[in-house]
């Protein structure tokens, strides 16, 4: 299968770059794409197919966030639950109230807040408390 050039994707008109666009990825062109993106576009993608494709490293990379980006969202917590978490020896206990979180009898606005608390550095209240998966 042949692929234009980028030379030619850049003399290109519209109507073209849209025969480009089908030819190569037989989707339609999405409506708002300018020709200088259409250009770009296209000649990426002649780019990569030349050299065999992405990196499989990237695919993987964009496989895993579209993932993430699919995972249901953490639980909804509500007032009255509690969290438990050990950190140290230490067993925590962290209320939800109607206003945030209480610790250690101090309302916090946010779980992150509460995890800086606990430990001392920035960390993801959710991911902290495990209502959501790390890296």
């Amino acid at each position: 299968m042949t692929y234009p050039t980028v030379a030619e994707i850049d003399t290109m008109d519209r109507a073209a770059l849209i025969a480009a666009w089908d030819h190569l990825l037989g989707t339609p062109v999405p409506k708002s794409l300018s020709r200088p993106f259409l250009r770009r576009f296209l000649a990426f993608e002649v780019q990569a197919r030349a050299r065999g494709g992405l990196p499989k490293r990237f695919v993987a990379d964009l496989e895993r966030r579209a993932a993430a980006l699919d995972a249901p969202a953490s639980p909804t917590l509500k007032p009255g639950g509690r969290l438990l978490r050990e950190w140290n020896g230490t067993t925590h206990v962290v209320e939800v109230i109607e206003d945030g979180y209480r610790w250690n009898g101090t309302t916090y606005a946010s779980l992150s807040a509460v995890a800086r608390g606990i430990t001392g550095a920035r960390w993801s209240g959710p991911r902290f408390f495990g209502l959501r998966e790390g890296r």
